[in-house]
């Protein structure tokens, strides 16, 4: 009986065969990879890299793109900084004026999109540079965060084992990766979102609210970019306007190297959390090593990014029509 894969599961099937070779022989190389500490680590310290990732992956399946995530990553996280510090107002409160800030953002450029029929790509690359430059408004310079609620927040841990635990800012990526699942695969906006990225001319034919989904798509993604900010802070107890620079390349190396074709319509979110787990183990393999420069994350990312768009191109090619 042979085992035949279909052609869009291709990518994410490669994707998470990569995910585990490199994570097998990294453990075979190093003492002390293959531990419980390590993969907490994985998702500890890619969190707002993987939450980012996820609000992309919405965007990509869409057939766009969105390149002002990581500013809004760096304004939420000054913004957040700044209130709490300078204007005195709750973290809590601080938190929800980010979000709100950042989904508004991400809903005028989908309005943009939609109702102008403006390229994604000159559209949030506008937002990126808004982004930023309302950040460096807020303020220029890194700002520590010293408040009891957020210290109240690092004892926030979900205990797994001896010594084993997973913190605040790995606890909501998971929680905001199952919330994603959940919405791609169960929800009828999920179903638009597959069904606007593979034809959207068929989707308007079909009768389903094309604009609508743009509209949502790209709010989703500014709200998750805000609540990297609000990560971010958390991860480093501070604000800084310069936080996430290239965070969107990342992001969306992530979610490519997770199988989502750019094009759109195929892809699923677990494979974006593939793509995030291969940067950290990237990460750690380069730290365990220790003689190599962290530029090498940035070499090994860039050729895994081209050999999946070469899979991406072969996949594409066997689609009909």
């Amino acid at each position: 009986m042979k085992l035949r894969i279909a052609d869009k599961h291709i990518p994410i099937a490669a994707t998470c065969a990569v995910c585990l070779v490199l994570y097998g022989v990294a453990s075979v190389i190093y003492r002390g990879f293959f531990s419980a500490n390590v993969l907490v680590n994985f998702l500890t310290d890619n969190s707002f890299l993987g939450i980012t990732a996820i609000g992309m992956t919405f965007v990509i399946l869409s057939g766009g793109i969105d390149l002002s995530v990581g500013a809004v990553v760096g304004f939420s996280s000054i913004l957040i900084a700044t209130l709490v510090q300078k204007a005195h107002l709750h973290p809590a409160v601080a938190i929800t004026i980010a979000l709100a800030l950042g989904t508004l953002l991400g809903l005028g450029m989908g309005a943009l999109i939609r109702f102008y029929s403006m390229p994604p790509f000159l559209v949030t690359l506008a937002g990126m540079f808004l982004a930023r430059g309302m950040g460096f408004v807020v303020g220029l310079e890194s700002i520590p965060i010293d408040h009891s609620f957020y210290k109240a927040l690092t004892q926030v841990r979900l205990p797994l084992g001896p010594a084993v635990d997973l913190p605040a800012t790995a606890l909501i990526f998971l929680a905001v990766f199952g919330i994603a699942v959940f919405v791609a695969h169960c929800t009828r906006f999920g179903r638009n979102v597959y069904a606007l990225g593979g034809n959207e001319q068929s989707a308007v034919l079909m009768g389903l609210p094309v604009g609508g989904t743009k509209l949502r798509v790209y709010a989703l993604s500014g709200f998750c970019s805000a609540l990297a900010g609000v990560v971010y802070t958390l991860y480093t107890f501070s604000g800084n306007p310069i936080a996430g620079t290239g965070l969107e390349l990342d992001a969306i190396a992530a979610v490519v190297i997770g199988g989502t074709l750019l094009s759109g319509g195929i892809g699923y979110v677990a494979g974006t959390l593939a793509g995030v787990l291969i940067f950290g183990i990237i990460q750690t393999w380069i730290t365990f090593e220790g003689t190599l420069s962290s530029w090498w994350t940035k070499i090994a990312i860039g050729a895994l990014l081209l050999f999946f768009i070469l899979l991406q191109k072969l996949v594409q090619g066997k689609r009909p029509g």
